[in-house]
């Protein structure tokens, strides 16, 4: 018996780790893990319930007569809570880097390329419970570039993390932003009014590309010339690529909404802190939102209006809501504090632990692999100490693709949970461009 009371059948199975994708490795035997009280997010909760797993996926989930295979490792977590990985729509870890001082308007820009998979706060974000993440470059720009889905995995290259759609292709959405972030002297746009028209021009010289595009059918001849910015706004314009806008005031929402309309976009409004001003028109738009919660609002003059019952009046709106970590604003291994917080102004519980899972995991596009407890889906899951909004709980373990990647009792994994000396051992930062950072301020940064 282990000190957090969880008790491994075998050694072997309890340190395996996450080389890459699920596909490129051999599956571990199946594994039922018992006794716990089970948080399927999409169902009531399981007492004294049973998850099995086996081949990456979910094998089942009830009650404990819920049938286990005979060959199947067992995980006692009696006293435990189970629930689905975690699901952060909006991450800054891995030391991204994204569009330059060149331009406020860079869609050709793509996160995945400045991405290093060994930083140290991507062990920060399994000892939270996220087992799914959307890393963006950051804020300073109208349009900073591509992002990207991941997977936490142990890995030695972003495409081991990076999430796969059914054609193989690497999913992300496009950030944009607009408010105070992106004013600053040209080429940068220094009102809010030359913001939208700066976005709106870039937009529609895209959509004149893709006619000339279908007008030239499959002739080679009279294609114009390939343009990586153009092919991303394209997706946009499409439906293929979500559009995560970064955005605070009640009037920039309202114009991501009229910009969303205007040019077909399927937008996710991203922090909004005065979302609770325009709720209703958020909710007549059908369009989610990815909340930010902290407990020192404010850090910013356009943020200073933020409240903790933001969530609970959007739920109460019908928008659909998922939290998110700006990872560093909040540390990934505080995640689960967001659910709390927005309960104790008024979400109900069942609406924010949606918020940390499924609604996030759908706003990626991802409903159907992730976010919840259901058989077919991936096996990510975490077992907890206890109730998931207690400050009292902590993750004891996290799972993705049915391998463990955290386990509290490891001493290393342990480090990085609670900090210390050794948690974190980057690389040290390149100062190259040290002089023109310091001139243009930071323009990739994250942050609100």
């Amino acid at each position: 018996m282990t000190d957090c009371g969880v008790v491994l059948a075998s050694a072997a199975l309890g340190c395996a780790l996450v080389l890459g994708p699920p596909a490129a490795v051999a599956q571990p035997a199946p594994v039922a893990v018992t006794g716990a009280r089970i948080l399927p997010i999409v169902g009531p909760p399981i007492d004294n319930g049973v998850l099995v797993i086996g081949g990456g996926r979910i094998l089942a989930v009830g009650g404990p007569g819920t049938p286990i295979p005979p060959d199947a490792a067992r995980i006692d977590a009696a006293g435990r809570v189970v629930m689905p990985g975690l699901v952060d729509t909006h991450s800054h870890v891995g030391g991204i880097g994204g569009a330059d001082s060149s331009a406020t308007i860079q869609p050709e820009v793509r996160v995945s390329d400045s991405i290093n998979v060994r930083d140290s706060g991507f062990r920060r974000v399994v000892a939270g419970g996220i087992t799914t993440m959307n890393i963006m470059p950051g804020s300073g720009h109208l349009l900073s570039g591509q992002t990207v889905y991941v997977k936490p995995r142990r890995g030695s290259t972003i495409e081991e993390l990076t999430i796969l759609d059914k054609d193989g292709k690497p999913m992300g959405g496009l950030k944009m932003a607009n408010g105070t972030n992106p004013l600053r002297a040209p080429p940068f746009s220094g009102t809010r009014g030359k913001s939208a028209a700066m976005v709106r021009e870039r937009y529609l010289k895209a959509r004149e590309y893709g006619e000339k595009l279908a007008k030239a059918g499959d002739d080679p001849e009279k294609r114009p010339p390939r343009d990586l910015a153009n092919d991303a706004l394209l997706e946009v314009m499409s439906g293929a690529r979500a559009v995560h806008h970064h955005t605070h005031r009640a009037d920039d929402i309202i114009t991501v909404l009229r910009l969303a309309k205007e040019f077909q976009w399927r937008v996710v409004l991203h922090h909004t802190s005065e979302a609770w001003k325009v709720a209703p028109q958020i909710a007549a738009a059908g369009v989610p939102v990815s909340a930010i919660v902290v407990d020192s609002p404010g850090g910013k003059l356009e943020a200073s209006e933020m409240r903790w019952d933001t969530g609970a009046i959007l739920e109460k709106a019908g928008v659909r809501v998922a939290f998110h970590t700006d990872d560093w604003i909040t540390d990934s291994r505080l995640f689960n504090r967001s659910a709390a917080l927005a309960v104790r102004a008024g979400m109900t519980p069942e609406g924010a632990l949606r918020a940390l899972t499924i609604e996030g995991a759908r706003i990626l596009d991802l409903g159907d692999r992730v976010g919840s407890l259901e058989p077919g889906k991936d096996a990510d899951f975490l077992i907890l100490s206890g109730d998931p909004l207690s400050v009292y709980t902590h993750v004891q373990q996290t799972w993705i693709d049915g391998r463990k990647v955290f386990d509290r009792d490891d001493p290393q994994d342990r480090l990085h949970a609670v900090g210390g000396y050794g948690a974190g051992n980057d690389q040290s930062p390149y100062f190259c461009c040290f002089d023109e950072q310091h001139a243009y301020g930071p323009v990739s940064g994250g942050g609100q």
